[in-house]
């Protein structure tokens, strides 16, 4: 009686602050498709694969980069911008977070990141994203222009969504449905002092889910075999993962998860990747001996061991960089404090790898490039190169540089409205 009489009292103040949230989201205008040619010319181009081209000029039409190079022809019609001075990045893509799931943490109302229960692999992300949230345009003005977005939740937490973070609705938002199904590999490995207590849940844990993989395996024979059997929605969620086309995305810290779900995921050919990552370097051997590659969340933790240095998680990136292994860089992800509100702080995550020993060019890859390879969506975004989406923003600095000022975006050619609520916070403080 008391948790729905507080959900009562609760209600009103959280659709105000929605109010007036989704009112200032609303007076911010999806771009309109491209029309002309947009030239940007001598500028410095952060390609996102670990490269750089100064003075150089790029060229996108009809929202694809058509050409990129020096002294080429002005197009007719063409809108030409001076980038002299100015430096021109692929979209950055937070490669695990909640945002567009969650507004505000501590109004519950507001949250709608997760499902009840444990097993959920036909939950899906991109229903629930809201397409007005007002940490959109926030994350925007940051560089941030495409967001994996991720179910929260215990265990089997669902499909996963990529999507570009300017338009009308989920359709015209969405670059990628499903990207891959979300496990939350943390429950499976107890943390209990009683190691033989811990091993008896472990080894049911893993029953429990070899048979659900074996109920998909027959359910996808019996589909096959006649087309007319009823669906079963969470059954169908499995097939692309047990068949190989999709990867899971497992949540994994510890180095005894970590190392767990590598055994599990590959002695049955599923394609993984690793989600939190903060134990990798445990881990190594068998990271590199399957390939897997690893999204680390944040760079803002604390060690993980009171014996560990105190930058151990800020030198983590460009250990593994040195390694070998494919990463990518993501903000505070779906179940920190912060989580969406602070997607505007990724390239700062990035930032932080480069004051501990990652090189620069990487550091951006990591927020671009590598974590479109990761998601499967390198062909069209993430790097600066012709015939890809001309998803890229123009800045004044260098983008991992905290004073840094996004100055120009654009996804698929379309032009990005950068203001947002913390812009007219500013705007009005500024005259007090």
């Amino acid at each position: 009686m008391k948790f729905s009489r507080r959900r009562a009292l609760l209600f009103p103040i959280a659709c105000s602050l929605l109010g007036s949230a989704i009112a200032d989201a609303h007076d911010i205008v999806p771009g309109r498709p491209q029309t002309r040619p947009i030239l940007i010319e001598n500028a410095t181009l952060h390609i996102g694969d670990g490269s750089v081209q100064k003075n150089t000029s790029l060229l996108f039409d009809q929202g694809v980069i058509t050409r990129i190079g020096r002294g080429f022809t002005q197009p007719q019609r063409a809108i030409v911008i001076d980038g002299q001075g100015k430096h021109v990045y692929p979209g950055l893509i937070d490669a695990f977070t909640d945002l567009g799931l969650r507004e505000i943490t501590a109004v519950d109302v507001t949250v709608d990141s997760s499902e009840r229960g444990d097993e959920n692999p036909n939950v899906r992300s991109w229903i629930a994203f809201n397409p007005d949230s007002e940490l959109i345009p926030v994350a925007r003005a940051g560089g941030v222009l495409i967001a994996h977005v991720v179910p929260g939740g215990r265990w089997i937490r669902g499909q996963s969504a990529l999507m570009q973070l300017d338009g009308w609705g989920v359709k015209d938002m969405s670059i990628a449905t499903p990207v891959g199904l979300c496990v939350d590999w943390e429950t499976m490995v107890p943390r209990g002092r009683d190691a033989k207590e811990n091993a008896k849940r472990y080894d049911e844990q893993i029953t429990k889910i070899d048979d659900l993989l074996d109920q998909a395996r027959r359910y996808r024979d019996l589909r096959n075999a006649d087309p007319d059997t009823p669906t079963d929605v969470r059954l169908e969620s499995w097939i692309p993962v047990v068949d190989g086309a999709r990867p899971v995305f497992v949540h994994a810290d510890r180095m005894a998860t970590i190392d767990s779900a590598i055994q599990f995921f590959t002695a049955r050919e599923i394609p993984m990747v690793i989600c939190g990552g903060a134990d990798a370097m445990h881990c190594l051997d068998a990271i590199k001996a399957n390939d897997i590659p690893v999204i680390l969340i944040g760079t803002y933790r604390l060690p993980r061991r009171r014996h560990d240095a105190y930058d151990a998680l800020y030198e983590l990136p460009s250990q593994l960089h040195r390694a070998g292994v494919q990463f990518a860089i993501a903000g505070e992800g779906s179940g920190y404090p912060g989580g969406a509100s602070n997607v505007r702080n990724l390239p700062y995550h990035a930032g932080v790898a480069v004051a501990y020993g990652l090189d620069r060019e990487h550091a951006i890859r990591s927020i671009t490039g590598s974590a479109a390879e990761i998601l499967g969506v390198a062909e069209r975004v993430g790097t600066l190169k012709t015939e890809k989406d001309a998803t890229l923003i123009v800045v004044d600095g260098d983008v991992l540089e905290s004073e840094t000022n996004v100055v120009d975006a654009y996804v698929q050619g379309r032009q990005v409205d950068l203001s947002s609520r913390h812009r007219q916070l500013f705007k009005k403080y500024e005259q007090k």
